[in-house]
């Protein structure tokens, strides 16, 4: 009863997305708030643990679901049900992606290492607190308001929140985060060097079927949850909102402010520092940082456009049509269309989150 009660005073958020659509920048509004205790895809154990060649989805939908639920609700001992070899007394030797929350690098879970107020780097996380505790993890993630995960390795469909929408336990809402398709192609093929033959699509340009062009984009997968959502099912009703990624970043104290007037989480300095400091910073390039969550708003909006040729703009476009029409991204019919920045490829929708 005491666990049931401590869950209906938090709130709980889950950011449902896909690789490279921006979500890190997103979860890092929430993981600057000193109340929130943030986790940096908490389902990487589950999919390493699980998922093998020619074995059912649903095991690894079920699992994941299940750990989210406990993590939401602060059991972390739940998480070590997928690490190998387990852990003894609850100590980790690591966790993926540690670094990236400031919860796991602070009092009471380290006392070592406190992180400055606007930033700090994951790998002195690391290796100034060492192993990690579990069960200070939980009296952490216990002592915190709010609980906010960020999901990427799972099929982006909100059908897959279903049970966890209606737990009456949970005070659960669901951030989905679109982005450009032709924006996630690109950045995709920089950080795997395998896809690069496909950065110009040449061989659509000698006559090779498009059914050896690999799917490199999920748009059927963000087009069924967001054609689900859109059609208000009584279970997400004030449950939901969708978000595109172009939004934030051109816009960022703007929808950062409505991110957490939906979430009910009040705003504070730390946060806004946060972007501030992240927003307008000019970043070279490399295949080191491409993880890097500082960025130039604009620049992340419209560098796709310099780095893909037509034909791998024309084959996705052809592809994810009715994804690039329901979420407001215009085709681009030329290669000169694409050059030109002149030329908006984004039209302005408001979507409101479902009340």
């Amino acid at each position: 009863m005491q666990q049931e009660t401590l869950s209906l005073r938090k709130n709980h958020v889950i950011i449902l997305t896909s690789t490279r659509c921006g979500s890190s920048f997103l979860g890092q509004i929430f993981n600057y708030k000193s109340d929130v205790f943030y986790l940096y895809e908490p389902l990487q154990p589950v999919k390493s643990a699980i998922r093998s060649p020619g074995k059912d989805n649903r095991h690894l939908f079920g699992a994941s679901r299940d750990l989210l639920r406990s993590l939401l609700n602060c059991d972390l001992y739940k998480y070590e049900d997928y690490i190998y070899p387990p852990p003894e007394e609850h100590i980790l030797n690591k966790m993926y992606r540690r670094g990236a929350s400031r919860a796991l690098c602070s009092p009471p879970v380290c006392n070592d290492f406190k992180p400055q107020e606007v930033s700090f780097k994951e790998s002195d996380c690391v290796e100034t607190c060492g192993k990690l505790n579990m069960s200070l993890a939980i009296e952490s993630c216990q002592k915190k308001g709010n609980v906010v995960l960020k999901i990427v390795f799972m099929p982006p469909r909100i059908i897959e929140l279903k049970d966890l929408l209606e737990d009456p336990r949970l005070n659960l809402k669901v951030i989905q985060l679109v982005r450009d398709p032709r924006a996630i192609l690109s950045s995709r093929l920089d950080i795997r060097p395998s896809l690069k033959p496909y950065q110009s699509w040449n061989m659509l340009n000698k006559g090779e079927k498009t059914s050896n062009v690999p799917d490199l984009v999920e748009c059927e997968e963000f087009q069924m949850s967001v054609v689900l959502a859109l059609s208000k099912p009584y279970w997400l009703r004030g449950r939901y909102m969708l978000l595109r990624y172009e939004d934030l970043t051109l816009n960022p104290f703007k929808k950062a402010q409505e991110i957490y007037d939906y979430v009910n989480i009040q705003m504070d300095d730390t946060v806004l520092d946060w972007i501030k400091n992240n927003t307008q910073a000019e970043i070279k390039h490399t295949f080191m940082n491409q993880y890097e969550t500082k960025r130039n708003s604009s620049e992340t909006v419209y560098n796709w456009r310099s780095k893909l040729s037509f034909a791998a703009v024309k084959h996705l476009q052809d592809k994810c049509k009715h994804t690039l029409q329901m979420l407001g991204y215009k085709q681009a019919l030329s290669q000169a269309e694409i050059n030109d920045l002149s030329f908006s490829l984004l039209e302005e929708l408001p979507f409101e989150p479902f009340v």
